[in-house]
């Protein structure tokens, strides 16, 4: 089925090639619809500066439900916002030629469909097809690392610049590591980073079923992402100041109030393909038509930037909740392996994940209530040529917002969106990339901090031997 419908009022005024600024696919699904409520806090058609768009719509399957989200996100003001227009696409993720006139129609897809594993590489492939931009919210590490494989060479070509991991997953991680390491003042170096994340609630936690739904995808897929990891060319690694760190699985760090246990996290796999492209281009990406001052904002930034070993640890008040994460996790390790095991999981997420997830997700007192907070530990050494045997110096920083998957994530993957819209000469013609070598020298991270997502500087200080 393809087709559109449009909302009645002033139609925008498309651009000489492109109707809109960009497309919200997949808008009416758990966060879709959060992804168009804050979407449509930018929308200006008389748009002359980088913080609106002048125009978007929305694309799905089924155009009831696509209505109902633009109502459901618009309250309590009428639809549509005065002088606005928000377009209705009929696309489907198993039609081919719908992604593709979807894609021709726009400069950027974010795409919001999950699992990515199981719907998101026809959205890929049609982006480059056509030279389109896409964004989406992924943190599901096989899919990012395949679409690197399959699209990186032909996205080049196309100018179709391809970014994954661009909500809570992964940007905070990103963004994190790079404000912490900004902290360490020449001659200081750090070796290692470790981001703490603690989820906290003054009600019920309960989070987001997708990202339920991907992580048992994970584990049923493990051996797949191994086999396609031994398949390609080993990368260049980060030169890092003395040798890397063996921390226990689980901690208590007393400096921020927390337990904590070691997590399999996308988070460090995206920072460490940041670090390995960073590696091999010290002085960042070039942008298709940069400017001078941006070429040196560009290297300047990234000559500040000094690589550590990462790593993500889950963070809770208690002992017990380590218990409880723990418990999930090995509910998730074991019946993930096989698919019956699968089959409970997704039947009955509540039971398996001790009521962090259910099907019916979370509800609106629940969301505003919920808040994340990740703390990244620095350890490193003062001077970077007299590296001792063990750190002799902390940075600890932070970055703190409100809940992670239905606030969190549509603040940032709609910055990430206004970002590469009003900067996109200066940013890479095409490729696929991870979010921070593409974003890491712009202005996201103020965008963010304008947004009620903070970086803070907790403290520093010298280690006792």
């Amino acid at each position: 089925m393809e087709g559109t419908t449009t909302m009645k009022n002033t139609p925008p005024s498309p651009s000489p090639r492109y109707k809109y600024d960009m497309i919200i696919l997949g808008a009416s699904g758990f966060t879709g619809k959060y992804v168009v409520k804050e979407a449509l806090k930018f929308v200006n058609n008389n748009n002359n500066n980088n913080t609106c768009f002048s125009s978007f719509a929305i694309a799905g399957r089924n155009v009831t439900k696509l209505t109902e989200t633009l109502k459901w996100a618009s309250y309590p003001n009428p639809i549509p916002i005065p002088n606005t227009t928000i377009p209705i696409l009929i696309a489907d993720t198993t039609n081919p030629s719908s992604l593709r006139r979807l894609c021709s129609q726009t400069k950027l897809i974010l795409n919001c469909v999950g699992p990515f594993r199981l719907y998101g590489d026809p959205v890929v492939a049609a982006c480059v097809q056509t030279g389109c931009d896409y964004l989406d919210i992924c943190g599901e590490p096989e899919f990012m690392e395949r679409t690197e494989l399959n699209y990186h060479q032909k996205a080049m070509e196309s100018g179709s610049l391809v970014i994954s991991a661009c909500g809570f997953d992964s940007i905070p991680a990103e963004l994190g590591v790079m404000f912490n390491s900004r902290q360490w003042e020449r001659p200081a170096v750090p070796n290692t980073v470790e981001a703490f994340l603690s989820l906290e609630s003054d009600k019920k936690l309960v989070l987001n079923l997708g990202t339920f739904e991907s992580a048992v995808l994970g584990v049923a897929n493990v051996k797949e992402l191994q086999k396609l990891r031994r398949s390609r060319p080993k990368r260049a690694r980060p030169m890092i100041p003395g040798s890397p760190p063996r921390r226990p699985t689980i901690e208590h760090q007393k400096n921020i109030g927390l337990w904590a246990v070691k997590l399999p996290s996308a988070d460090s796999i995206v920072v460490r393909r940041t670090l390995s492209i960073l590696a091999e281009n010290p002085h960042g990406l070039s942008g298709m038509n940069e400017s001078a001052e941006w070429k040196k904002t560009r290297e300047s930034f990234w000559s500040m930037h000094k690589p550590a070993h990462f790593g993500v640890k889950m963070g809770t008040k208690s002992v017990f909740g380590i218990l409880r994460i723990i418990m999930m996790g090995v509910f998730l390790g074991i019946l993930g392996s096989f698919s019956f095991g699968r089959w409970l999981l997704l039947k009955f997420p509540s039971v398996f994940t001790l009521g962090w997830f259910r099907k019916s997700g979370p509800t609106e007192k629940e969301v505003n209530s919920a808040s994340f907070k990740m703390w990244f530990v620095g350890h490193g050494f003062s001077d970077s040529q007299q590296v001792q045997v063990k750190p002799n110096m902390e940075i600890v920083t932070r970055v703190m917002g409100p809940e992670v998957g239905y606030i969190t994530t549509p603040i940032i993957l709609l910055q990430c969106a206004l970002t590469l819209l009003s900067q996109r000469e200066n940013l890479p013609k095409g490729g696929v990339f991870p979010p921070g070598i593409v974003f890491g020298p712009t202005d996201l991270q103020q965008r963010l901090e304008a947004n009620g997502i903070s970086f803070d500087v907790i403290s520093k200080r010298a280690l006792s031997g």
